[in-house]
């Protein structure tokens, strides 16, 4: 099984019922709804017909809707797409009328961007295919000679090079999209362009006035980010690396080496990453990945990224379930070198509740013993987590009777969820049911030991505090080998 998570974005290349089928039955764990782009309906749409066609095929699949934060674009052009020649001079003007833009000149949406430039900066337009020259500045203009010249189009966005625009990373659509969140009851948030801590703190809190429980994926794609990364994972569920206008700030000869270092500082935190932007572009419109992409999926895997992510792949391209079956491929390809898998201890670490103490054990114990996957028993989806954070080529079973929890667990790396209710049953049978259903899943076989994680209290959340080592025999039910209480 795989276990490298895809997350997948939804577009117009979805919309039909039978591709929405094939991408969901393909593989997918994680569908992305970009909000930039669409009508709230779309978006409502979008998230039902998700829901229904997981539910029709027997999986869990967790929903991310990603917030557009600001928007530091271009206007329109009055005749469509715009030439720019090498040498020639282009202003961009925050009082030019919407739609009027020219070759020379063109609005823009952000209005402080005269006040966040000195002369000398380099603007990057269109993720970097466009680079400018700053070479005057008045309250509302800003004069600059075009150094890498191409076409430009329509709202393309603008970057400084070495970062520094000071727009908010939240807007006041981001906090109207919150309630959106919250009505489709979307199980993960992305916060894009995060500056610091109080970015994450504040989509919580709004994430919490409008009733949801969603997690926040926080999107890594500014300099400012860098700057504050430790107090940002720690304030986060995700982190994601966002390749596309991280790339452009930062440039792409500092990118990989960026790439790798978030992986590790998620890692040593323990929590959950994404990496994200164009690891497929080519199939867009292409049967089949370049080399280059293979290997960079193949490269995040054996970084230890917890998901790959798909964007224009999927939402626009020709073929969305042939891009997941590729990505799959290489995913499960990757995670056969030996590195990905080698089992990585937490020896001097100290826990910090019973959850993760448990969880700890449970991992040490599956790496160091001959046990064939791991049961946990979880509310919230919390154990099974602590779990995912240890290297292991072991399964994690996430049995819980809450659908928000199977999809969310959906995205932790070697977790599989598994729709299981044990208040049902006595304590005496709990273990017995539980071995049931993995095993009509063929999950487990007769003959597999496993390790199993729960509470003395099901349906508590929070409270897993024991231990046991089971073994499935033929008549379907786990006899008690060895227990440990915590």
């Amino acid at each position: 099984m795989r276990r490298t998570k895809i997350v997948a974005s939804l577009g117009p290349a979805t919309d039909a019922v039978a591709v929405l089928t094939d991408v969901v039955r393909a593989g997918v764990d994680i569908a992305r709804i970009n909000l930039s782009h669409g009508t709230a309906a779309e978006h409502c749409r979008r998230a039902a017909a998700l829901r229904q066609c997981a539910a029709a095929e027997g999986r869990s699949v967790g929903l991310l809707l990603d917030l557009q934060g600001p928007k530091i674009r271009v206007e329109r052009f009055r005749q469509g797409p715009v030439m720019l020649e090498i040498g020639a001079p282009f202003t961009i003007d925050v009082t030019f009328p919407p739609g009027e833009g020219t070759a020379a000149c063109v609005g823009t949406s952000y209005r402080r961007l005269p006040q966040d430039l000195v002369v000398g900066d380099t603007l990057l337009l269109d993720d970097g295919n466009l680079a400018l020259g700053v070479e005057a500045l008045s309250d509302t203009a800003v004069t600059t000679k075009v150094i890498q010249g191409g076409l430009l189009s329509d709202h393309k966005g603008i970057n400084r090079r070495g970062g520094g625009l000071t727009a908010p990373a939240l807007t006041e659509k981001d906090r109207e999209d919150i309630e959106l969140a919250a009505t489709v009851a979307a199980d993960y948030i992305g916060v894009s362009f995060v500056r610091d801590a109080d970015d994450i703190e504040t989509v919580r809190e709004w994430l919490r006035e409008a009733g949801s429980q969603a997690h926040i994926v926080a999107k890594i794609e500014r300099v400012e980010a860098l700057e504050n990364i430790d107090a940002i994972i720690d304030a986060s569920d995700v982190i994601m690396v966002a390749r596309g206008d991280l790339g452009v700030e930062i440039g792409d000869a500092e990118l990989p080496g960026v790439q790798k270092r978030l992986i590790a500082a998620a890692q040593q935190a323990n929590k959950v990453v994404i990496t994200a932007t164009q690891m497929m572009q080519s199939m867009v419109t292409s049967l089949q990945p370049t080399r280059a992409e293979v290997l960079d999926v193949a490269n995040a895997v054996l970084d230890g990224t917890d998901a790959v992510m798909l964007s224009a792949e999927t939402a626009m391209g020709q073929h969305p379930p042939r891009v997941i079956e590729a990505m799959d491929r290489i995913c499960q390809g990757a995670e056969q070198h030996a590195g990905v898998t080698t089992p990585r201890e937490r020896g001097d670490a100290r826990f910090g509740d019973t959850d993760e103490a448990i969880a700890m054990a449970a991992m040490y114990t599956a790496n160091h013993y001959s046990i064939s996957g791991i049961l946990a028993m979880t509310e919230s989806g919390a154990t099974a987590k602590w779990m995912s954070r240890i290297t292991s080529a072991i399964p994690i079973f996430a049995m819980t009777r809450w659908a928000t929890t199977e999809r969310r667990t959906a995205l932790y790396r070697g977790v599989y969820p598994v729709a299981f209710d044990p208040t049902g049953f006595s304590p005496d049978d709990i273990n017995q049911q539980a071995m049931t259903e993995l095993k009509s899943r063929q999950m487990v076989k007769n003959g597999d030991q496993l390790v199993v994680t729960q509470g003395d209290w099901s349906g508590i959340s929070g409270r897993t505090n024991s231990m046991k080592i089971i073994t499935v025999d033929d008549i379907n039910e786990a006899r008690p080998v060895r227990e440990k209480s915590g």
